[in-house]
């Protein structure tokens, strides 16, 4: 097998260039493979009862890489994959658009769509990434789950404040 974070950077990408699908699911293909599974997340026009206009998203995008490649270390821990690529957008992304694209490829396709599923899943805990969603009558950001509870641990372990 290979191993999941081998190749690079080129399979743990942030930035604002169109994803292209099939550029990434290259980037796993490997002859022992008889699954290759791709999720394309894409901007849908309604969220929170809302229409939504166009989301931006914004990254640390060194931690973020770091935290895809953290990713693919634990996938490759849990199932016998050969390849685990993930690319997210930053930027403005209209309706219709992907916004990240993750590929994985295994000899088998159940551990092939059990590994991407943990992929998106641990992405949105863990990766420095907001996206604000526009919408026609206001806008509303929305993050990492992780940095979330980390700055409310942090707010909750400082002492409170005194007015004398």
């Amino acid at each position: 097998m290979i191993p999941p974070v081998s190749g690079g950077s080129q399979r743990f990408r942030v930035g604002p260039e169109p994803l292209d699908a099939r550029a990434v699911e290259r980037l796993v293909a490997h002859p022992g493979a008889g699954a290759i599974v791709t999720f394309v997340g894409t901007v849908r026009d309604q969220a929170r009862g809302k229409r939504v206009q166009y989301l931006e998203y914004e990254a640390y995008a060194e931690a973020a890489e770091e935290a895809f490649a953290q990713i693919a270390d634990e996938i490759a821990q849990r199932w016998p994959v050969f390849g685990v690529a993930i690319h997210h957008r930053t930027g403005r992304v209209e309706i219709g658009e992907a916004s990240v694209v993750i590929a994985v490829s295994s000899a088998h396709r159940a551990e092939a769509i059990e590994a991407c599923r943990y992929a998106i899943e641990r992405l949105k805990q863990v990766a420095p990434i907001w996206k604000k969603e526009i919408y026609e009558d206001g806008e509303v950001w929305i993050g990492s789950e992780a940095l979330y509870q980390e700055l409310f641990a942090q707010r909750s372990s400082e002492p409170a404040s005194s007015s004398e």
